[in-house]
């Protein structure tokens, strides 16, 4: 695979963080496109994802935790909508 097929990625960005259940307008879908390459020399190995799975400890890093003794950290929602 020298120079990678292009392919069209689907991504799902948490938009801010989520007080009670996250709902649709949460999150953002996007749509890029990427080059499928591995580093030459390299034993990488390409992988595609056919579902995405939310799970509840999901759920719990949606929310911001400030709680710095706590063993959970939140994720950082995407501040910039050109990513």
């Amino acid at each position: 695979m020298a120079g990678g097929e292009e392919v069209s990625n689907k991504q799902v960005i948490l938009k801010d963080y989520v007080s009670g259940f996250p709902k649709e307008t949460d999150l953002e879908l996007r749509t890029e496109t990427i080059a499928l390459k591995v580093p030459q020399g390299s034993n990488a190995i390409l992988v595609k994802n056919l579902y995405l799975s939310c799970d509840p400890y999901m759920r719990l890093r949606m929310h911001k935790i400030e709680d710095e003794s706590s063993v959970f950290t939140s994720y950082t929602p995407a501040s910039d909508k050109s990513i």
